[in-house]
């Protein structure tokens, strides 16, 4: 707020463009023309002024998270996809990085990440997605790892093959078969789970998860304060076009 008031955080305005305009292209830079967009807030404005994307409707997104809100796509998880937050800028270098990237899962880790946070007040640290690593593989994919412990931050970008999204779908539908509408780890209930929480548990089952760097080259867009911040600093010379 006020920004999100009357539309959809995606289509904040960054250098005369929506958030999601970036996104899309940083993905069609890269060959990734089928979008399919799940949201629930205000999603008839986006329906409106996208017709070419495949839509799926979180009906219930005032009661779930990120985590609920990604599984109204399964019906589109028998093959490859990629996928994103919808209020994060990146890059198409970081995308090209990620498609190249061998393994059934990689997960784009933003590198510089504390630069950002020097002028990052109204986002702690403590809040970012923060993972460690060891031989190209993520080990930890966690709020709570210490500063000086973390390799980077999670920038919400993932790619799956269809057997890393196969292994997705199986440690979801475990997970949620013995947590609905109970706590599941950090999450009050497990409706209210993240992304990076199902991560983490499929980490502790032995799922390899490789990493793909980028030093900068994100901005999320959480507070006002961000969205401030990308108006001063995100340019298509940062887009990396």
């Amino acid at each position: 707020m006020p920004t999100t008031a009357r539309s959809p955080k995606c289509f904040a305005e960054v250098d005369d463009r929506r958030i999601l305009d970036w996104v899309v292209d940083a993905f069609r830079q890269n060959g990734i023309d089928e979008v399919c967009f799940i949201g629930g807030y205000q999603i008839a404005k986006v329906r409106q002024d996208y017709p070419d994307f495949a839509f799926r409707h979180n009906d219930n997104w005032p009661n779930n998270n990120i985590l609920a809100s990604l599984f109204y796509a399964e019906d589109l998880m028998d093959e490859p996809f990629v996928c994103c937050y919808s209020d994060t800028l990146f890059s198409a270098p970081a995308v090209r990085a990620l498609l190249a990237a061998d393994g059934d899962i990689a997960l784009v880790v933003d590198t510089a990440w504390l630069d950002r946070y020097e002028e990052r007040s109204e986002h702690p640290t403590d809040d970012a997605e923060k993972v460690t690593v060891s031989n190209g593989q993520v080990t930890r994919i966690h709020r709570e790892i210490a500063e000086g412990d973390a390799y980077g931050e999670y920038i919400g970008v993932a790619k799956f093959s269809a057997a890393g999204a196969a292994q997705l779908r199986e440690h979801y539908h475990r997970c949620r078969e013995s947590h609905s509408g109970r706590p599941w780890r950090e999450a009050k209930l497990f409706e209210k789970a993240y992304l990076i929480h199902l991560f983490q548990e499929m980490l502790e089952a032995g799922v390899a998860m490789r990493h793909v760097d980028t030093p900068g080259g994100y901005i999320e867009i959480d507070t006002q304060q961000d969205f401030d911040y990308a108006r001063m600093h995100w340019t298509t010379r940062h887009a990396g076009k």
